[in-house]
């Protein structure tokens, strides 16, 4: 079968000392010339367009994202587009996270995410997530926080229930203390080099598939 084209094109410069490479939507460029150098370039072939992946194998349980006070419009609407991906049934906002119905720059970088994913508001998470929790929800918290447990070892107890919640925080300030007071688990994310946190939304990317294969 053959691979849908994209519409780009690669080009590469004939100047040898620059020797740039990239891609062009010849459909708005003609192509003529280097970016960089101004060189004539040298057309090759077309991009080829990435293939959707198969799908996630079924899990034992329905896996949702809650955020706690996650500022950024940005970073909210790429929760949204991994939670798509990644097949979670629920988004849950609240404290001063945007909606996407307040707040346009969500639709950035969800890229439509925003309108497939079911997500609900709630300015006071703690209760809205102990109330959950009173139905049988784990809650799982992702902070490296005091007494964490590495995400690559995360064991639990007992059966995981139908319903598993991931909370992601405020990157400042952390979550909520009464969230990690009601956590079944907290979990933090083993890294190297000088930096000690991860921006929100990859942290919760990483998260959200090492649980789906996990558990």
């Amino acid at each position: 079968m053959e691979t849908p084209d994209t519409g780009y094109t690669f080009f590469e410069c004939s100047n040898s000392r620059c020797d740039l490479r990239f891609p062009l939507d010849t459909k708005l460029y003609d192509g003529r010339y280097c970016p960089r150098c101004g060189a004539q370039l040298i057309r090759h072939e077309a991009g080829i367009r990435p293939q959707k992946p198969p799908a996630i194998e079924t899990t034992r349980f329905s896996l949702i994202g809650a955020l706690d006070n996650v500022r950024s419009g940005l970073n909210v609407g790429s929760v949204f587009r991994t939670a798509d991906g990644a097949g979670l049934s629920e988004l849950i906002l609240g404290g001063i996270t945007p909606t996407p119905t307040e707040q346009p720059s969500i639709s950035k970088t969800a890229l439509g995410a925003e309108k497939r994913i079911n997500w609900s508001y709630h300015p006071n998470l703690p209760e809205t997530l102990s109330e959950r929790k009173l139905n049988h929800s784990l809650i799982l918290a992702l902070e490296c926080a005091p007494g964490a447990n590495s995400l690559q070892k995360i064991q639990l107890n007992s059966p995981v229930p139908g319903q598993v919640i991931l909370v992601v925080g405020n990157e400042p300030a952390g979550i909520d203390p009464a969230i990690l007071r009601i956590a079944d688990q907290v979990l933090y994310i083993p890294m190297n080099g000088e930096k000690t946190s991860l921006n929100v939304s990859v942290a919760f990317g990483i998260a959200v598939y090492q649980l789906l294969w996990q558990l």
